[in-house]
């Protein structure tokens, strides 16, 4: 009798998960990647092995990075769980960012898919600043540097930049009020912030009928059933990078350097490479935009699209169809390559040595306008002389966007020596 409950309880918790019957045409590997379920694989085993962890971790100054050293002490499994949360939390950056695209490209931000985009957006801040915050954990030289790069680059936020730093750091330096303050925010804020957010997620995606589905010809929809055809998919690709992740935390550990020393920076301080996109923008652009501005801006622009008409996509069609292809391959390769030039450009020639006198119009206005222009153009371009839609020249300047960031991103980790002068990686 118990046995039997507990066979129909299983499912059904499942199914709250999922809408009971759903389009056979979406349980597809190619339309979604699976990138939504490792995602939520990731997350769950960022909670487990964040609270395994817990058991051996001090959260103070004088004991922070003495407690992960004792981690890797022969049988002690606390080591392994630390290579497992460290590398699962960079590359649940990295699956979230793949996933806004895909969904972004596959056109699934119409009705209530509007709404769980910008639910996804908040999400995806979220995992920054979990990642982020369990940075200075280690205590470590990398660690302490790279959080007082980054919270030093709040100072410039209008207004409340310097309340937000001593908020943050519990004082005027990175010291033991930042270590609690980053824990309790990493170990007790941000994870329930997070979990309610996904839930929510989940619970849309059911609402809206599981993934967006191609727009259908005359005859029914052949419908299947989520258990097993989906839940059984889900389940295997989260076992497969589950194991995966097992793997390559077996072979390599999560970086740990010299303790932390104030009194001795590195030469280049760098922030965490999910940062780096911003640090190289500072090398460009004035502070106040790159910390404020810019952000607030993507943001916006972000949570803007599934209500602008006719800048969606179709839906469950990659990139819109065939010319879509063409056109998101050209953006991202003009995107990065305009994004390069532009960076050796201002590292030769910068504005900000000829006219000091007005960094914000130099460093801030100019810059912003001339991109704005550039973008303007490739949106036009396309519409005017390929003949593309609306939402295939939106999708032309997102994917654009997508080129400079991961540009600048490689840029700042891997072109920029001692100074943040630019050097070509391997040949110093």
């Amino acid at each position: 009798m118990e046995k039997g409950r507990v066979r129909t309880a299983r499912p059904s918790f499942l199914l709250h998960l999922h809408p009971r019957r759903v389009p056979e045409e979406t349980i597809r590997f190619s339309l979604s990647l699976g990138l939504g379920g490792m995602a939520a694989t990731l997350c769950l085993a960022l909670t487990f092995t964040g609270v395994f962890q817990l058991l051996s971790y001090v959260p103070r100054m004088d004991g922070a990075y003495e407690s992960v050293l004792q981690m890797y002490d022969q049988g002690n499994l606390a080591g392994f769980m630390r290579n497992i949360h460290y590398w699962s939390g960079n590359l649940l950056v990295i699956v979230c960012f793949l996933h806004m695209l895909r969904v972004f490209l596959t056109g699934a931000l119409t009705g209530r898919r509007g709404i769980n985009w910008v639910v996804g957006v908040l999400v995806f801040g979220l995992v920054l600043g979990a990642n982020f915050t369990g940075y200075l954990l280690p205590n470590d030289q990398l660690a302490y540097w790279a959080v007082t790069i980054f919270t030093s680059m709040l100072s410039y936020v209008p207004l409340c930049g310097s309340w937000l730093v001593t908020t943050l750091r519990g004082g005027v330096d990175v010291g033991p009020v930042t270590l609690t303050n980053f824990f309790a925010i990493h170990v007790g804020i941000l994870p329930v912030l997070l979990w309610l957010l996904l839930v929510y997620h989940f619970w849309l995606i059911r609402k809206a009928g599981g993934l967006i589905q191609r727009p259908q010809g005359e005859g029914p929809i052949k419908m299947v059933d989520a258990m097993p055809h989906l839940v059984f998919r889900e389940f295997a690709v989260g076992l497969t990078l589950l194991s995966l992740l097992a793997v390559f935390s077996a072979i390599f550990d999560a970086p740990l350097g010299e303790p932390a020393t104030p009194g001795n920076s590195p030469n280049p301080v760098k922030a965490a490479w999910y940062f780096m996109g911003l640090q190289e923008l500072l090398l460009h652009l004035h502070p106040a935009f790159v910390t404020c501005l810019i952000p607030v801006l993507t943001f916006c622009v972000l949570a803007s699209i599934p209500y602008i008409n006719n800048a969606v996509l179709p839906g469950g069609v990659w990139f819109g169809g065939t010319r879509g292809h063409h056109v998101a391959a050209w953006s991202l390769v003009i995107g990065a390559a305009c994004t390069t030039i532009t960076v050796c450009i201002d590292s030769m020639l910068s504005l900000n040595s000829t006219m000091p006198d007005h960094p914000w119009l130099t460093r801030g206005v100019l810059p912003l306008l001339v991109y704005g222009a550039l973008l303007t153009g490739w949106y036009a371009f396309f519409r005017r002389y390929t003949g593309c839609s609306r939402a295939e020249g939106t999708m032309a300047v997102m994917v654009f966007l997508t080129g400079t960031i991961v540009s600048l991103t490689i840029i700042g980790c891997w072109f920029r020596g001692e100074g943040m002068a630019l050097v070509v990686p391997f040949l110093e």
